[in-house]
């Protein structure tokens, strides 16, 4: 495949993505790792069930039809280094981060070898997946805890380094069950970012190259603060309201796609129906 034509591949899932019944965003995670020749690896460093978590992800990829399969495990830095472990990731169409503590997922796996590898495959075109937590480290600056259901503060919300494959944006997870908007806001205003995606539960970003589309029963809700015109982020304490105005906002459920570059959501002729 020329430079030109690899497509750089990403299914940010919100969580509890659906596996039993029609798994529609599993579904296209395997679809794009290869359908019936996919070979998937899963890593499991966010979560402390690594087994369970892992076979049943198995269970769901097997029935998919997907080819090939493997767990990689990393309860220490030390095992990012695995020989068997990057024998999988060169040889893996798709790459899948579990859920869990997205904090386990960097401080296991943030700047080692596993790493590097992941970056490169990525680079080469394979898909690379996350639920929950897993969704939560794939911008380079991530969300690492916070309030929800509450007013933005600066307060509210922990910010710490992501694995960076969505760089210049923020996401959050478990969007509108959680009542994550004050947070997700909150986390805007401390980042140069401008761009913040809140994903809903069974509901997945499908990115492609620089345009995503929604798929799942949710919605993916947009936070654009490129044009805003006032803050008050610079003038308060931690403690304190934040204030934004002239920011926008998108609501967009299944079907609807976004260009992360002109940072506008593509309507086609949704725009012409009444």
């Amino acid at each position: 495949m020329a430079e030109s034509e690899i497509k750089q591949q990403l299914v940010i899932i919100g969580g509890a993505e659906d596996k039993d019944g029609e798994c529609q965003i599993l579904r296209e995670f395997v679809r794009r790792a290869g359908s019936t020749k996919a070979r998937i690896v899963i890593l499991t460093a966010a979560t402390e069930l690594p087994r369970e978590v892992g076979e049943n992800y198995i269970r769901v990829f097997e029935r998919l039809g997907a080819e090939d399969i493997r767990i990689i495990d990393t309860e220490t830095r030390q095992d990012a280094s695995s020989s068997t472990a990057l024998e999988a990731i060169n040889k893996a169409t798709g790459v899948f981060f579990t859920g869990g503590d997205q904090k386990r997922i960097t401080s296991t796996l943030k700047d080692t070898e596993i790493d590097a590898a992941i970056h490169q495959r990525y680079s080469e075109g394979i898909v690379v997946g996350g639920t929950s937590a897993g969704a939560a480290v794939m911008p380079d600056v991530m969300i690492v805890e916070g309030d929800s259901e509450t007013n933005p503060r600066i307060e509210i919300v922990e910010m710490g380094p992501g694995m960076g494959f969505l760089p210049g944006v923020v996401i959050d997870q478990h969007f509108s069950q959680r009542g994550r908007l004050g947070r997700l806001i909150a986390a805007l205003a401390q980042q140069p970012a401008v761009l913040g995606f809140g994903i809903d539960e069974n509901t997945a970003m499908v990115v492609t190259d620089s345009q995503f589309e929604v798929i799942g029963q949710g919605c993916i809700t947009v936070v654009d603060e490129s044009d805003a015109v006032h803050s008050n982020v610079d003038d308060i304490l931690k403690d304190e309201p934040l204030a934004i105005c002239g920011a926008k906002l998108h609501i967009l459920p299944n079907g609807y796609k976004f260009d992360l570059k002109t940072r506008k959501p593509i309507l086609d002729n949704r725009s012409m129906q009444s």
